[in-house]
């Protein structure tokens, strides 16, 4: 879609893209130009309607080492104001890439330390190789993960992020799993059979649906009952419901046929 210079932003002719993280003689680490990529390649991603999701991958051994230590050293050389504008963009992204409309799937192996735990946190759904590594090593060099924490602590949960970015322990996958890091952790050679399998399985859902669903999701929030939350429910269902994908998915339903957009992914598949 667009040259980066520390990313890669491929789309597939069924529909959806892959974002790969791509400054693997770095262990991917994040430094300014892969932060301002990163808002620009979601800029893309979201002004391209065609993509029903998006994959958010790392090129090598590792998904991301964490901040790049050349910019650390450069940013602990600034003034205040200077640090707080780094902090921006990278809130930006983060901010940008949770509110992303069409569904986001981290896929993760090697390590995954700081900042790109950000990144898996902000995805709507991640999996990941039982021996990946994670960690919120900021502590351990005298920071904070202050920019990541609420996306954390949705993924993880309170209690949680309060032990690992305390401790600084690293975890493995399974781990991630049992904490709710990532959806699934599986050995590191069913990875890429697995991922396949995650993609064929959103290829089946209405495109317009999901992005229904993951609005519907956002404003739900916590699920605190309330009358204005009722009134979007009802609205939400009523919408979708007289959509045009929602015609077709129940015609389909009850004509026992596949919906078109699952004839049309069958047609793109590449051979």
């Amino acid at each position: 879609m667009s040259d980066f210079n520390t990313l890669e932003l491929q789309t597939d002719p069924r529909g959806f893209a892959t974002l790969w993280l791509s400054r693997e003689e770095k262990n991917n680490a994040f430094n300014a130009e892969m932060i301002r990529e990163l808002i620009l390649a979601l800029d893309k991603v979201s002004s391209d309607a065609s993509l029903r999701f998006l994959l958010i991958r790392g090129r090598g051994k590792h998904f991301s080492a964490g901040a790049d230590l050349a910019w650390m050293q450069q940013s602990a050389e600034l003034d205040y104001h200077t640090n707080l504008d780094d902090a921006r963009e990278l809130a930006e992204l983060m901010y940008n890439l949770a509110k992303l409309k069409v569904p986001t799937l981290a896929v993760v192996q090697g390590a995954a330390f700081g900042g790109a735990l950000g990144l898996i946190s902000c995805c709507d759904m991640a999996i990941g190789a039982d021996d990946a590594q994670f960690c919120l090593s900021e502590v351990r060099i005298g920071l904070a993960p202050a920019v990541i924490s609420p996306f954390v602590v949705q993924a993880i949960g309170e209690r949680a992020a309060r032990r690992y970015a305390l401790t600084a322990e690293r975890f493995g996958g399974q781990r991630a799993r049992e904490i709710g890091l990532l959806s699934e952790s599986y050995p590191m050679a069913e990875l890429e059979q697995k991922v396949d399998q995650w993609i064929d399985n959103l290829l089946l859902n209405s495109p317009a649906a999901m992005r229904a669903s993951k609005d519907l999701l956002r404003e739900v929030g916590n699920g605190a009952l309330t009358p204005a939350l009722r009134r979007y429910t009802e609205n939400a269902i009523a919408r979708i419901r007289v959509s045009p994908e929602g015609q077709e998915g129940l015609r389909a339903f009850l004509q026992k046929r596949s919906p078109t957009w699952q004839a049309e992914t069958t047609l793109k598949e590449p051979r």
